[in-house]
């Protein structure tokens, strides 16, 4: 069972992520990505909208394979910059684990 936080997108912003809600989850950014993992970076997204933290951090391993190449930015036709949200996340994943 999934842990759930409504206000989770919100408190990202202190991370630097500020455009989460901005994605409609149309797959451009994972169509595109050269990593071509498991529809990545479209499913740590979708865990930041619904608020599921725990997800994030269950896989927050693969926060760590994003190349930050820019792609998914650059074609992102809602502009909510998937890249910069990746690098947001791990900085949110490094916070919580440094106050484990």
């Amino acid at each position: 069972m999934a842990l759930v936080n409504p206000d989770f997108a919100e408190e990202l912003q202190a991370f630097g992520v500020d455009t989460a809600l901005e994605c409609f989850n149309c797959g451009t950014c994972a169509a595109i990505c050269p990593l071509i993992f498991e529809h990545f970076p479209r499913k740590m997204i979708r865990y930041v909208q619904i608020g599921a933290y725990d997800k994030i951090l269950q896989h927050a391993q693969e926060l760590w394979r994003c190349l930050h190449c820019g792609l998914c930015t650059q074609t992102c036709p809602r502009q909510a910059n998937p890249g910069e949200l990746i690098l947001g996340l791990r900085r949110y994943v490094v916070h919580r684990w440094r106050r484990a």
